[in-house]
């Protein structure tokens, strides 16, 4: 055998179970949900934060934003949010780029994550064109066919300013008819009219394929596309200001996190005063109140910046993955969501 062969059958064995995503519809948490609100510790934060997110989906004013950092994605809660978004269970997604890029565009071309049943050497791993989060793997080739895909979306595109929203709108458009997999938050956000902002958009595969794009045009002497981080912020103030009422729903936090608090703010500086604070909000996260990062910033220190109310609000310190599958599908059976009226808030931007 060559060390081609041999590197090709290496790698197969690697990359040789998919991660299978979670489907909230296919069980009832409601009875154990119920249960952990009678218990102590996280359980019963789970409990308080499930109850929150349910008064967010029966409360008619209530524009929901779910907001994602970190990972959970590609450790099996990618069907989970394209269920949010199929069933009006949220109206406005702020995330990294890596979620909604690396992790959700890039199934959505038909990629997998694959389980990592044993963790080799980094460098072994790196000589097989595989690339680590934790304990899951994704193809480093298949990841490049993402960044060559935001390339080829790019150049056809009219050159100017876009807004994160604005070019993963044309994301979703290109998944809608050339798509592999129903189940992507991105399509489904674009055809449910639901914006998705990522404040750090170039942070991801999408950073490879846009650099690439401005390069090649300013080679040829030629206007080239550019990400607006400020029509990010103005848009997703213009949400704020137009929804009244609003809920977060939070998986991590980081600049996702700091960037939808901060509409509440902006819209005050923009003399709006009478936009009130976020009314619910519900973090969940496994950062240290210690370690100073935006991550760990409780939501009773957000209420001190006006951004938060303190009234209704619970932060659960738990592995995402490990809760959100129970908090949503006590939601979805719950069924709140099916009196709610679609917000369509990306029709806001049309022009």
């Amino acid at each position: 055998m060559t060390d081609s062969t041999i590197n090709d059958t290496r790698k197969a064995e690697l990359l040789s179970t998919k991660v299978e995503h979670i489907d909230i519809t296919s069980f009832d948490a409601r009875p154990i949900v119920d249960q952990m609100k009678k218990m102590s510790f996280t359980s019963r934060d789970l409990g308080r934060a499930t109850e929150i997110y349910n008064q967010m989906l029966a409360d008619k004013d209530c524009t929901i934003f779910l907001v994602i950092a970190g990972s959970t994605s590609a450790g099996g809660c990618m069907d989970l949010y394209a269920e949010l978004i199929r069933n009006n269970m949220v109206d406005c997604v702020v995330a990294t780029g890596a979620t909604i890029v690396d992790m959700d565009f890039f199934e959505g071309l038909g990629h997998k994550h694959y389980q990592a049943l044993e963790v080799p050497d980094d460098d072994t791993l790196r000589s097989l064109y595989i690339d680590r989060i934790y304990d899951t793997y994704i193809d480093e080739e298949q990841l490049q066919d993402c960044d060559f895909t935001i390339n080829r979306i790019a150049n056809e595109l009219p050159p100017g300013p876009y807004s994160s929203r604005a070019f993963i709108r044309e994301m979703g458009k290109y998944l809608a008819e050339h798509g592999k997999k129903d189940n992507s938050l991105v399509k489904l956000a674009y055809e449910h009219d639901v914006p998705i902002f990522c404040p750090a958009f170039v942070d991801s595969s999408a950073g490879f394929g846009l650099v690439k794009h401005q390069v090649d045009q300013m080679e040829k002497g030629e206007p080239y596309l550019m990400i607006d981080a400020v029509a990010d912020f103005r848009e997703l103030t213009d949400i704020k200001i137009k929804g009244g009422e609003s809920g977060l729903l939070m998986v991590g936090g980081g600049v996702p996190k700091n960037f939808i608090q901060d509409t509440v703010v902006c819209a005050e500086i923009l003399g709006h005063e009478d936009v009130s604070v976020h009314k619910y909000a519900v973090q969940i996260t496994v950062a240290d109140v210690r370690d100073g990062a935006c991550s760990s910033s409780t939501l009773q220190e957000a209420a001190s910046w006006g951004k938060v109310s303190t009234a209704i609000e619970q932060m659960v310190f738990a592995e995402a993955g490990s809760v959100m599958p129970l908090l949503a599908s006590d939601a979805y059976h719950r069924g709140h969501w099916k009196d709610r009226e679609k917000r369509r808030w990306a029709k806001l931007f049309d022009k």
